[in-house]
């Protein structure tokens, strides 16, 4: 039974791809299943059980406010100089195709014995057991950090923590497209010393 699971789980870390938003089709995911993608991020490893994470998730007309938002917040806090349209333009429309966004956040703990690094890692690693679920699914996936994903501008929109921090926005939603062969720059074995 072992060896099946994880023939299972290889074939689905191995088969999952980023799909851009844009090559989502609009096909609406049930919320069910986007609870059941939370509750195995939920599950990922934590130092000291602190759990850091944090996903907010818009679907239906709160993707379209946020993407709004989201444009806006850009323009305001954009030199006027360095201002682009296109730019204005693409996370205005970001959300249109996806079903369901997330904005996955490092929720900093209040422990100070645990070093900031390990919290940013245990809320990685619940977003890659999202993208794995969704992958076991048939849901394409998209953790994307464009736009102010990093800035302090969303941060404070979002009215978080100063020690919090947005991990990524999460697009979630189906595509027509087939799927990509996966590449890798070199084989794992280089990057491996047996001592």
């Amino acid at each position: 039974m072992a060896g099946n699971e994880l023939e299972i789980l290889s074939t689905i870390i191995k088969k999952r791809r980023s799909v851009s938003w844009a090559k989502m089709n609009g096909q609406l995911i049930p919320d069910a299943q986007i609870n059941q993608l939370l509750e195995l991020a939920h599950w990922a490893p934590t130092h000291g059980r602190t759990e850091p994470w944090k996903f907010l998730v818009y679907a239906g007309e709160a993707r379209k406010t946020f993407g709004k938002s989201h444009a806006d917040l850009y323009w305001q806090h954009t030199p006027e100089d360095k201002r682009q349209q296109a730019t204005y333009d693409k996370l205005l429309r970001n959300t249109d195709l996806a079903s369901h966004l997330v904005i996955a956040i490092m929720k900093r703990g209040d422990n100070p014995k645990i070093p900031q690094i390990e919290e940013v890692a245990a809320a990685s690693a619940a977003i890659q057991n999202i993208l794995l679920g969704a992958e076991a699914l048939g849901i394409s996936s998209l953790w994307s950090t464009g736009g102010l994903t990093h800035s302090h501008v969303l941060k404070e929109h979002l009215q978080l923590h100063p020690d919090d921090i947005v991990m990524g926005l999460l697009f979630l939603g189906y595509t027509n497209e087939p799927a990509k062969d996966g590449i890798r720059n070199s084989p794992y074995a280089e990057k491996v010393e047996w001592m």
